[in-house]
């Protein structure tokens, strides 16, 4: 009998398969190549019978079904714009490695005349994720890095709250959003300024889910990974992007800074709903601190290139860009985003930058979205097997147009015409994120017999956190403010007194929900030795203590 030891690889390859069940015994026939047995061995199958199962579903859609699809997906745009009012918006479709449609709609500002085209450039907030993780597999494939590695490795200053995840979170890890960093951690220091150095360099005091086996949406974990890989290359984040894909490609209007977006001549302002059917521009949107997870702008013209780089495994114009085995790491599940609901239901997954699922007809579907709440939202949507893209970018707040227009796409492909009014599907979803995100208590409402402030005095001072940094509470002109942020370009808030010691204030930046509440701690007669800012304790961060 065979020791352990002398177990060839291959025949252990075998074994293991042999013990997961069908999925294993499927694999088999593609092992047996590996054990050294000769065809012989193995009975000669049925005629009518395939030798092995397939390894992945036959394309099920032919030119004239795509080429009709197009044809009716200027009407499934038009009509979502004048069902919404949005702003405008622009999509591309590539099959087969050719651009087959790319065209704009409406206008890139509201209320004045210039119109969107192929070239109008877009925020692409979190379709920067899978531009990124392209970027990554670049460096991979230049063997400088592998997905494995620890990111620490080659950002010495990288740190979380415990010691093992620092010392183990690797570039999958942190680019899947499995390294136990919760949603959005990071993200109000963004809101209030602060850059990508000092908000990287605090992660480490965000509280942290399981390691390896919780899925939580970080963009400064993702951010971290695409940082990394940048001083792997001892280049510069956005200079890296550059060389690795948008050049190569001549994505010329793409860039990871915000400067380049807003000295674009063709740019499409970023604009908010205020009901009715209107939008105004009314906010800007800096996304450099987070750059990899969401600071990139692009056209379709461009991102048409890239997906044409997707579909053709890594090479572009018959050339190898990116290493292909590299870029398919991306391209399949490393954690779980979404569990089945039910026995039957299907589970949503995360790739490297890509949504992975799996569709009615059991094909690998790749995706992602791109929400700005200041005034952007996009979506990406690939069915690789059918060598089949769309991409739809539009300048308007997140309420599942773009969503829409790429789920009605696909699906008018498979069945002619879409199976869902998928504008109402997606609206709904969104809506449902809007609720949740509501502050638990409303401000507005100020109690009727709400208890008096003690005097200003009292709330007044420097309040000290390790993670936002000073708050200063000061008197204007006979009322109390805030100031918090980074120092030099501070951001002061005003103070509304809600009830005993509790003020209200206005909250700000992407994440921003409506009134908030500062909570002072008793004075007993003297000065309140804390205060607590609920918008800015989401994860037990946001309390401040008075500086002695």
């Amino acid at each position: 009998m065979d020791s352990i030891g002398s177990v060839s690889t291959n025949r252990r390859e075998l074994l293991k398969a042999a013990g997961i069940g069908a999925a294993g015994v499927a694999a088999i026939p593609l092992l047996s190549a590996c054990t050294g047995k000769s065809a012989q061995s193995v009975p000669s199958p049925s005629a009518s019978l395939l030798p092995a199962p397939p390894g992945q579903v036959e394309p099920l859609l032919d030119r004239q079904k795509v080429t009709d699809a197009l044809a009716k997906l200027d009407g499934q745009i038009r009509d979502a714009m004048e069902r919404t009012g949005l702003p405008g918006m622009a999509v591309a479709v590539v099959y087969r490695d050719e651009v087959v449609y790319s065209k704009g709609f409406g206008v890139r500002e509201v209320g004045k005349p210039e119109g969107i085209g192929p070239d109008t450039v877009f925020q692409v907030a979190s379709v920067s994720k899978p531009l990124a993780s392209t970027v990554a597999a670049g460096v991979v494939g230049r063997q400088v890095i592998k997905w494995t590695d620890p990111v620490i490795e080659h950002n010495k200053r990288f740190a979380l709250k415990d010691d093992y995840v620092t010392r183990n979170a690797s570039f999958a890890d942190l680019m899947s959003h499995r390294s136990g960093l919760r949603t959005a951690s990071g993200d109000l220091l963004e809101d209030l300024g602060f850059d990508r150095a000092y908000i990287l360099g605090h992660l480490n005091q965000e509280p942290l889910d399981a390691f390896r086996s919780s899925y939580n949406y970080s963009n400064f974990g993702y951010t971290e990974g695409g940082q990394a890989a940048a001083e792997a290359m001892k280049m510069s984040w956005e200079d890296l992007a550059n060389e690795v894909l948008f050049r190569p490609l001549g994505m010329s209007a793409s860039s990871y800074r915000h400067a380049d977006y807003e000295k674009a001549s063709d740019r499409a302002t970023i604009h908010v709903p205020l009901g009715n059917k209107e939008w105004a521009a009314k906010y800007r949107r800096d996304a450099d601190s987070e750059a990899p997870a969401g600071g990139a702008s692009s056209s379709v013209r461009d991102l048409a290139q890239w997906l044409r780089l997707q579909l053709g495994n890594g090479s572009y114009g018959g050339k190898p860009v990116i290493d292909s085995a590299a870029l398919q790491t991306t391209h399949v599940p490393h954690a779980v985003s979404g569990p089945a609901s039910a026995p039957a239901a299907r589970s949503r997954f995360y790739g490297l930058g890509w949504n992975v699922s799996y569709d009615d007809q059991a094909r690998v579907q790749l995706g992602h979205s791109g929400a700005f709440n200041l005034g952007a939202a996009t979506a990406v949507s690939m069915l690789p097997g059918e060598q089949l893209a769309i991409v739809a970018l539009t300048n308007g707040r997140p309420q599942g147009i773009p969503e829409a227009i790429t789920a009605g796409f696909l699906d008018t492909a498979q069945h002619g015409s879409p199976t869902v009014d998928w504008l109402a599907f997606t609206a709904a979803v969104f809506k449902q994120v809007d609720e949740s995100e509501k502050p638990e208590v409303d401000y507005t409402k100020v109690p009727a017999a709400a208890s008096p402030a003690a005097r200003n005095s009292a709330y007044t001072g420097t309040y000290e956190n390790s993670y936002y940094g000073p708050l200063v509470v000061l008197e204007q002109g006979g009322k109390l403010a805030m100031r918090m942020g980074p120092p030099g370009r501070p951001t002061t808030f005003p103070l509304t007194h809600f009830d005993g010691n509790t003020f209200s204030f206005e909250s700000i930046g992407e994440n921003a929900n409506g009134l908030a509440g500062a909570l002072f701690a008793g004075t007993g007669g003297g000065s309140s030795p804390r205060v607590t800012l609920d918008f800015y304790d989401r994860t037990g961060l946001g309390t401040f203590t008075r500086a002695k």
